[in-house]
């Protein structure tokens, strides 16, 4: 078997790992720690640079069956992400706090976002899909002192989300809520705005939000292109009369790049 063969048996491998995870959730922290080896698994999968190299001979081949499994494993690995996620949170109730490769992964990529962000203590930040375990809300307002927002369309991914904000971040000024985008006040006097690479709508959601906004906001938005769009929801085009380009934040090693976006 070549390497683009086996390739593709370790996609449809993944695939069905992380189906019979999904349905395996009891909302209890049953099948944890199989879900948290395999989704580390998956983003060492993700950023191996063979595995680039590999993908890059596939994609130009522009196989159908191909392009039906990155779409499979996207929205399996999302899901998959916010049960962990939700793991995670209901570990720390249990007073178990230990850390696995993909939160380290991500919460390095927080680091650097944040670096170019430029947040400060008068920032007001929105965080689109804030899940279950809201390390980006917690990081950025514990750092800076600037007021965070963060929802999600999950019910219990807020309540349990508010737990750990409870444990970790108390006393910070974070709320979290289970609000769409038009509806919340907060949204017209954000200054910054995040969106999880996970979220599906990311980008008709930046469309609409053009006119919720205030003229000087700016977002970030998480992305995965290439072999990273097997994790992550990949780059759109914008509407450029509503949306400019500031800047990408590429990062070979970890499991999505960022795209920095102003009003046009």
């Amino acid at each position: 078997m070549n390497a683009a063969e086996q390739f593709k048996v370790s996609l449809k491998e993944f695939s069905q790992k992380f189906h019979n995870l999904a349905v395996s959730y009891d909302h209890t922290v049953n099948n944890c720690s199989k879900l948290e080896s395999l989704i580390d698994a998956y983003s060492n999968f993700i950023t191996n640079k063979e595995n680039k190299e590999t993908w890059e001979r596939l994609e130009q081949q522009k196989s159908s069956d191909l392009k039906q499994l990155v779409v499979d494993l996207r929205k399996k690995s999302a899901l998959c992400v916010a049960i962990m996620e939700k793991y995670r949170a209901l570990k720390l109730q249990n007073g178990e706090a230990e850390i696995t490769d993909y939160f380290k992964n991500i919460e390095s990529c927080i680091e650097e976002e944040f670096g170019s962000f430029q947040v400060t203590s008068d920032s007001k930040v929105l965080l689109v899909g804030s899940g279950a375990f809201p390390m980006t809300p917690i990081l950025i307002a514990k750092c800076t002192g600037a007021e965070v927002v963060g929802i999600d369309i999950d019910a219990e991914a807020i309540e349990l989300g508010q737990n750990v904000v409870e444990k970790l971040g108390r006393g910070l000024n974070i709320r979290l809520e289970k609000v769409l985008v038009e509806k919340l006040d907060f949204t017209k006097d954000a200054t910054h705005i995040i969106f999880s690479s996970t979220v599906e709508s990311k980008y008709d959601i930046l469309d609409q939000l053009h006119t919720l906004t205030n003229k000087r906001v700016e977002v970030a938005m998480r992305y995965g292109n290439q072999l990273k769009s097997l994790f992550n929801y990949p780059l759109r085009k914008v509407n450029e009369q509503k949306w400019e380009v500031v800047e990408h934040i590429l990062r070979p090693d970890n499991v999505f790049d960022i795209a920095l976006y102003k009003k046009a």
